[in-house]
């Protein structure tokens, strides 16, 4: 099964056909495959839950740069107690 990386190739690799005809919309890809268009994340979001459980599956709005988060997001940093 593909993991979450996969499922973001598979994207980048429908991106430009996506971009031309489904600009704005929000897509589902799943074992990198096209699963959905949709045209809220909301409803996006329902149908991957019905669908595929937990994932994992990419939903993204076509057209979107990537966001990118600051590694002190990503990372909580752990103290220790004094």
């Amino acid at each position: 099964m593909p993991g979450l990386k996969e499922e973001m190739a598979a994207y980048e690799r429908m991106r430009d056909d996506l971009e031309l005809d489904h600009f704005g919309k929000w897509v589902v890809v799943h074992e990198a495959q096209l699963a959905g268009i949709y045209d809220s994340f909301e409803v996006a979001a329902d149908k991957a839950v019905q669908s595929f459980g937990r994932g994992p599956y990419l939903i993204k709005r076509v057209g979107e740069p990537p966001m990118v988060l600051p590694v002190s997001a990503l990372y909580r940093p752990v103290y220790a107690d004094n």
